[in-house]
């Protein structure tokens, strides 16, 4: 909060005075000079639409009950700025609240190694969450709001938005989830009628208000750039017992006459025009100089350290299905997450846990979830990018953020929402129910192929693809409590446990599922195969069959590729030639890993990639997965082709 206007903190006062006005005037020009400077040094950025935006981020952070001291806790409400490119102007207002130094703001922004990036992320202190897909901004403070809600927390909820992104789909999508669960969430418009391209009403008409009203927000109009009808404004909304938003009428560039309501500027720096900008404002234009010292001159500062949010529950006992047990893998997860939910909910010493349904709970199987816990269930509807991204934020506010979902719609339709995930240092956990071929009768385009690649072009997220309802079962605990964004991905099929040499489950009783861990299912001499997910079962198998025609073949499996290791992976295989199988993209699944860790560890040995090559047929899931040569009967060929014989 601002130290010498302390009576608007929280809102506390009813109006501004004239001398909490006149402060505010103050702090707003010396940010605006300060957002100019910045974007000058890096002669790149947005300073037009920073300076549109300033006073109400002025204002905002002055009154919010955000401070450097409370980050993190469930006191500090929670800032969202989704047209993160005017970051610039958000960090500028950060300064005079003590959440970082403006000079080195300036002087490092946009700089590589520096915290201040070109779109506000959570390095810098005072930013709750990476934005600047725009559109996204919405879906993140209803993350935070449910997150509130759930915790009983007190913080409240702002989101800063531009006019332009107005027209994105998504913001539908948030607006109608605020409506519906009745959340404490606010939402400023900046309305300078300017985007890159030109004036709205050229680019792309929007009535904005009566989409906000259409879906059931309160709108209030304010003028942008008056503290008093702007602080108004928003202790109504901030109060309100509906989701609120604040339409402020703005003007680009507001304070330098030379870049107002020129479209121009939105992305384009005050460059040798920079001194003159900063004595407008009022400002000493040797800070310009300053700041360009300073980094030429000093390393670039680091950002804070954001730690990624570790959940507290009881997991409880896993269940071990028997030999003769039939069951899905959807269903053991279905299983498990009620029964954790249940030993979980509403117990205030353990973490909420939040599951998210997009229409689907019958077939993601988490209706006896609904049943167990029934507040902590979230009907969405059919809104996948929203509920991709508000389940990623929540978890960073202290929930087990749950999310099932086809395998189409949960990776490839949200892998946008899933990277920003990742970003931002989420913990979020999205279950894909219907993957592979094994999907059968939807089709090629219901059949996930593609998310191990996809997750794999991340830097965070781990992948977890259980072989049997056992493993599912250990699975789905350990991700419930493991930290960091965690996909589980399985197929719809029913099929019996994994069996031992014993007989008895392989996955089942003590069994532990850890990440990275490698499994060998049945030991071999003559050849390895390594098998991920379902496919596994078809393995053991074509290997029980080919040892009782004498040809000795390890089988392994690895439920976790993004982690598997190619000491270990080596160290199991030895020489012996190698054949991977996967209801997966043939060329970006654990084959193509396989191989990528066997050449990087310096081995040579014959490999063979069995896996999916084409978009699939839709017929019964045996049928699909056998046309594509991955089942025993293909497995067995490739075995056979491997080994020559």
């Amino acid at each position: 909060m601002l130290k010498n206007a302390p009576e608007i903190f929280n809102f506390k006062a009813e109006t501004l005075s004239d001398a909490t006005e006149a402060v505010l005037k103050k702090e707003a020009a010396i940010a605006r000079g300060w957002a100019i400077v910045a974007t000058s040094v890096a002669n790149s950025g947005h300073p037009a639409g920073a300076l549109s935006s300033e006073d109400i981020y002025t204002l905002l952070l002055a009154c919010a009950n955000t401070t450097p001291q409370n980050q993190g806790t469930d006191e500090q409400d929670r800032i969202v700025v989704s047209h993160g490119h005017t970051s610039a102007g958000f960090y500028a207002a950060l300064a005079p609240n003590g959440f970082i130094d403006p000079l080195t703001m300036g002087a490092n922004f946009r700089r590589v190694g520096s915290a201040f990036q070109g779109h506000v992320e959570r390095d810098v202190p005072g930013c709750d969450w990476g934005t600047g897909n725009l559109g996204q901004g919405l879906s993140s403070g209803v993350g935070f709001a449910l997150a509130a809600k759930a915790k009983n927390a007190p913080f409240h909820t702002w989101v800063v938005l531009g006019d332009g992104e107005q027209v994105k789909g998504q913001l539908a999508e948030a607006r109608r989830v605020a409506v519906k669960e009745k959340l404490h969430i606010s939402a400023i418009i900046d309305n300078n009628d300017i985007q890159i391209s030109g004036h709205l009403r050229d680019v792309m008409p929007v009535n904005i208000e009566a989409l906000w009203a259409a879906d059931g927000w309160q709108v209030i109009h304010a003028d942008g750039h008056n503290f008093k009808e702007l602080y108004v404004a928003m202790r109504k909304a901030r109060f309100a017992d509906t989701p609120t938003v604040i339409i402020a009428h703005t003007i680009m560039g507001k304070g330098v006459s030379f870049m107002e309501n020129i479209p121009d500027y939105h992305g384009k720096s005050a460059g040798d025009k920079t001194e003159a900008a900063l004595k407008e404002l009022g400002l000493d234009p040797s800070i310009f100089a300053q700041a360009k010292e300073l980094r030429a001159t000093k390393p670039a500062p680091k950002g804070r350290e954001v730690e990624r949010f570790v959940p507290n529950i009881d997991t409880g006992t896993p269940i071990t299905y028997g030999p003769e047990d039939k069951k899905d893998n959807r269903g053991a997860f279905g299983k498990a997450l009620a029964e954790v939910g249940l030993l979980n909910y509403k117990k205030a010493d353990k973490s909420p846990i939040l599951v998210f349904d997009c229409d689907l709970a019958g077939a993601v199987k988490t209706s006896d979830f609904k049943k167990a816990c029934p507040d902590n269930f979230i009907e969405i509807g059919i809104q996948e990018h929203n509920t991709a991204t508000l389940a990623g934020v929540a978890s960073t506010a202290g929930v087990v953020a749950v999310w099932a979902e086809f395998g189409c719609f949960g990776a490839d339709e949200v892998f946008n929402q899933q990277r920003l995930n990742d970003i931002n240092r989420a913990t979020t956990k999205t279950v894909l129910t219907h993957v592979g071929l094994d999907v059968g009768e939807d089709g090629m385009t219901h059949q996930c192929i593609d998310y191990v690649g996809l997750f794999n072009n991340t830097f965070g997220w781990k992948v977890y693809v259980p072989a049997d309802p056992n493993q599912t079962d250990r699975a789905i605990r350990s991700m419930l409590k493991d930290s960091g964004n965690v996909c589980v991905a399985m197929g719809r099929s029913v099929m019996l446990p994994i069996l031992a040499e014993d007989g008895t489950p392989f996955f089942g009783g003590s069994y532990k599922f850890e990440n990275g861990k490698i499994d060998e299912i049945r030991k071999g001499t003559d050849a390895t195969i390594l098998a991920m997910g379902h496919v596994l079962s078809q393995a053991v198998a074509a290997a029980d069959e080919l040892k009782a025609r004498g040809v000795s073949v390890q089988v392994l499996h690895c439920a976790t590729p993004l982690a598997m290791k190619a000491e270990n992976l080596t160290a199991l295989v030895g020489n012996k030639p190698l054949l991977t199988v996967e209801d997966h993209h043939v060329a970006t699944g654990i084959g193509s890993i396989a191989a990528r860790l066997f050449a990087l560890a310096g081995k040579a040995t014959k490999i063979k990639c069995l896996g999916v090559t084409r978009y699939g047929d839709s017929g019964s899931a045996k049928d699909a997965v056998a046309a594509m040569g991955l089942d025993k009967a293909g497995i067995l060929a490739g075995v056979k082709d491997l080994l020559g014989k």
